[in-house]
């Protein structure tokens, strides 16, 4: 079985990348399964989404034997190729509940994607990243946006460009990950409790807004959206229960 999943007794969807033994490299079949299984997360309203992999490396990037076969495919057959994985990266970045991802060892070409796609990224000192396409005559162009948008235009030029491995401590630094620990998968599980704190409606409506607002010019029209999504939210049912709780001083009913 390439991945794992379950569904835990918190209502948390896992999602474990399990190929050991090709470093957890993408294929066309891993791609397809990632992409129903965030859906299945979804349909399964799971409060949210931890992202992790079997053995010494988070991913290697795309499997070998997958792009040996690809090089003989047709224009149309790439393209349906690259569509594929492009809708994984859009359906991780879309996925309406927080995702966290865990990352050890080398995380490779569309690797980096998932993790730019990602709400927190907690890595392990060990773990090391790198945009590895122009070296083989190819680009980065699928999971593009995502990367530039997390590390920026100016450090995209230069990590795109050189193809150069660098350490935890410099995605760090250029906003690729969050945070740095020697029990990387511990500190995730410390973060989703604080999470599973939170209100889900607001979960989900925050996620939106970051969406929604990022990039956006603050004018009259934003100001007008901004103070609607707040007045709908006060008079909502999980808006008026946690103000409840809060003057109450009890926990709100999500808390179990």
């Amino acid at each position: 079985m390439s991945i794992e999943y379950n569904l835990d007794h918190r209502g948390c969807a896992r999602i474990q990348l399990s190929r050991e033994q090709v470093h957890n490299a993408l294929n066309d079949q891993v791609i397809a399964d990632l992409i129903a299984l965030i859906e299945r997360a979804r349909l399964e309203k799971a409060k949210a989404i931890v992202l992790s992999s079997r053995g010494k490396h988070f991913s290697a990037g795309a499997d070998l034997a997958w792009m040996k076969s690809m090089a003989g495919n047709t224009r149309e057959e790439n393209l349906a190729d690259s569509a594929q994985l492009a809708a994984l990266m859009s359906a991780l970045n879309r996925a309406p509940m927080p995702v966290l991802t865990v990352v050890q060892g080398a995380a490779y070409g569309g690797a980096l994607g998932l993790i730019a796609c990602s709400d927190i990224v907690i890595a392990s000192g060990n773990a090391s990243f790198c945009l590895s396409e122009v070296k083989l005559g190819l680009i980065p162009a699928v999971i593009s946006p995502y990367v530039i948008r997390a590390m920026g235009e100016s450090q995209a030029r230069r990590y795109f460009l050189t193809a150069e491995v660098f350490d935890a401590e410099d995605a760090l630094r250029l906003g690729l990950i969050h945070q740095i620990s020697e029990e990387p998968g511990q500190v995730a599980e410390q973060l989703l409790d604080q999470i599973l704190k939170n209100s889900p409606q607001a979960l989900i409506a925050a996620k939106q807004l970051i969406s929604d607002v990022s990039g956006r010019p603050i004018d009259a029209a934003l100001i007008a959206d901004t103070a609607q999504r707040i007045a709908e939210i006060r008079v909502s049912e999980e808006g008026q229960e946690g103000l409840a709780a809060f003057f109450d001083k009890r926990p709100p009913s999500w808390v179990s």
